[in-house]
């Protein structure tokens, strides 16, 4: 194993095979998601709902159905309206929720029932 030395004498081990966090996620891209996210907090009723309150779990087929829909539109407005700048970081970023969503679920092994 290779150890990693700095000029001031503090050693550490390499980042070999290590996740790149700092480069894998944009915090420009994930401040866009935010404000997305934070912007839909306020429900029908007039409640505000907690940030994490989708991490308790959606079911899998309703983000599927939202996804599609959601990438139907950000197709439509590409192709019909690109200038549309702020509709399409609205629109990714409800794909973006989606997939996050949807993969949640899948890495807990869940798939959440709608209550009848």
């Amino acid at each position: 194993m290779k150890i990693r030395k700095f000029e001031t004498g503090a050693t550490r081990d390499t980042d070999d095979g290590k996740f790149d966090w700092e480069g894998f996620i944009s915090p420009v891209s994930m401040t866009f998601f935010a404000k997305y996210m934070h912007q839909h907090r306020m429900q029908a009723d007039g409640t505000l709902r907690d940030g994490d309150n989708w991490q308790r779990g959606i079911p899998r087929r309703q983000y599927m159905k939202s996804l599609i829909r959601h990438i139907w539109d950000l197709w439509f407005t590409w192709r019909m309206y690109p200038e549309m700048e702020d509709r399409l970081v609205d629109l990714l970023c409800s794909a973006l929720f989606n997939i996050q969503g949807m993969l949640l679920e899948i890495a807990l092994g869940r798939d959440v029932k709608e209550n009848d």
